[in-house]
């Protein structure tokens, strides 16, 4: 944890959830009470499909909603995308951008993580953009290289603590079971926050900084209390709503 900065926990559902599953959106919207949701921000982001339906379980609630993705255009010839300003017409929040399965499958590059970054803030959304190493990269002793060139290349002028968060997700731990240390992940998110310092200044200091990859209850305690880890980005755990809200569980006595 970071003093003064106060934490985020972001469920992404990735392709995911049917209409079936829209009693768990209900359960997460109940679990997010007043007192938990003073303590951190709760967010989901379910397909494109539900988004609409989750925002309106999620109204007067705790529980914030967000997108998986967004395209950096506002509108046009674009079939099958989604505009930042559709995800906000939804009434979502947050938008996710970035995530190393967007860079990979789709073939993102930094550019267009920056373009759909600055599609967001015109949508008044936060981005939540992902950064992240190879099992590759990290084995090379190139971790901090690469995650310094994806922040540089992907964080556009103007990212501030209010309207941008970073998650940090190695490739290599993402639905794998496995997880980095916490010395490494101390390690690297001590990196990262001095990098947004030297960029950012003041608001590198008060930016949230979220770990993402095979965040679970059973060793959710362990990594978010780790110093410089703001939250944490919670893939297949965020699908049922027991257990998003047992990772969410770990602030209330903060």
């Amino acid at each position: 944890m970071t003093p003064d900065i106060k934490p985020l926990v972001a469920g992404n559902w990735k392709m995911n959830g049917q209409r079936d599953q829209l009693d768990q959106l209900a359960l997460m919207s109940k679990g997010a009470d007043a007192e938990l949701s003073q303590k951190l921000d709760i967010v989901v982001c379910p397909p494109a499909t539900l988004l609409y339906v989750a925002t309106a379980l999620a109204e007067d609630t705790g529980l914030k909603v967000g997108a998986q993705d967004c395209h950096a255009n506002a509108s046009g010839a674009h079939t099958g995308d989604v505009s930042a300003e559709m995800i906000a017409d939804c009434l979502a929040e947050y938008c996710i951008v970035g995530h190393s399965e967007r860079r990979t499958d789709h073939e993102e590059s930094n550019a267009d993580i920056l373009a759909k970054t600055q599609a967001c803030w015109r949508a008044g959304l936060k981005a939540i953009v992902c950064i992240g190493e190879t099992e590759a990269e990290y084995d090379a002793g190139q971790a901090e290289t690469v995650l310094s060139s994806q922040l540089a290349g992907s964080l556009p002028e103007g990212a501030t603590d209010q309207n941008t968060i970073v998650a940090y997700e190695p490739v290599w731990a993402i639905g794998t079971g496995k997880t980095p240390s916490p010395e490494d992940i101390k390690a690297i998110h001590e990196f990262l926050r001095n990098e947004l310092i030297e960029r950012l200044h003041g608001p590198g200091e008060r930016m949230k900084i979220l770990y993402g990859g095979s965040v679970k209850p059973s060793n959710a305690a362990e990594i978010l209390m780790i110093e410089n880890v703001d939250g944490a980005l919670v893939g297949g755990a965020s699908l049922k709503a027991e257990d998003l809200l047992s990772i969410c569980e770990v602030y209330r006595k903060v």
